[in-house]
């Protein structure tokens, strides 16, 4: 008589198997991820050289939702139904990445002095704002990459530095 092993019962050490989440890493990301945030990166320098105050608001401005749309591209998921409501890309970056909420409201914030600024007025915004802008900008870019799982890149202030030096 043949004896049949019993099926191996799950240790109370060892976690029962269950399926992992499939999280792609920064090799699988899609390429809109990679070419938002190349225009992020070149929006940013753009940001960082133009003297004209309302343009390196403007433009910063832009460098940060380019930035919101590359994470976007990677991780939001297209709405199904008859009755899709349109939402602005910091609405949908609050949804998408709820640790990013408090980004999405600062950028949110700004949007109506970035309006102003590429309307033309010149009291849109103080240099200090536009400077201040520029590096929430650049940290803001950097926690994108990190959530994406890539390195991050060297901070603008850092270039500065290191560009002064040379």
């Amino acid at each position: 008589m043949r004896r049949t092993q019993p099926s191996p019962q799950p240790s109370p050490h060892q976690p029962s198997p269950q399926p992992i989440p499939h999280q792609p890493g920064p090799h699988c990301l899609p390429a809109t991820t990679h070419s938002y945030l190349e225009r992020a990166a070149a929006s940013l320098r753009e940001a960082i050289t133009t003297p004209e105050v309302p343009t390196r608001y403007a433009v910063a401005h832009v460098a940060g939702l380019q930035s919101a749309a590359a994470l976007l591209a990677a991780r939001a998921v297209p709405a199904t139904g008859r009755r899709r409501t349109q939402k602005n890309a910091w609405v949908l970056l609050a949804e998408v990445a709820p640790e990013l909420a408090e980004w999405a409201s600062f950028f949110a914030a700004g949007a109506g002095k970035r309006a102003a600024a590429e309307a033309g007025s010149s009291r849109a915004v103080t240099e200090r704002e536009a400077d201040d802008l520029v590096r929430e900008v650049d940290r803001f870019l950097a926690v994108v990459e990190q959530a994406l799982g890539l390195t991050r890149h060297v901070p603008v202030e850092q270039q500065l530095r290191v560009g002064r030096s040379a």
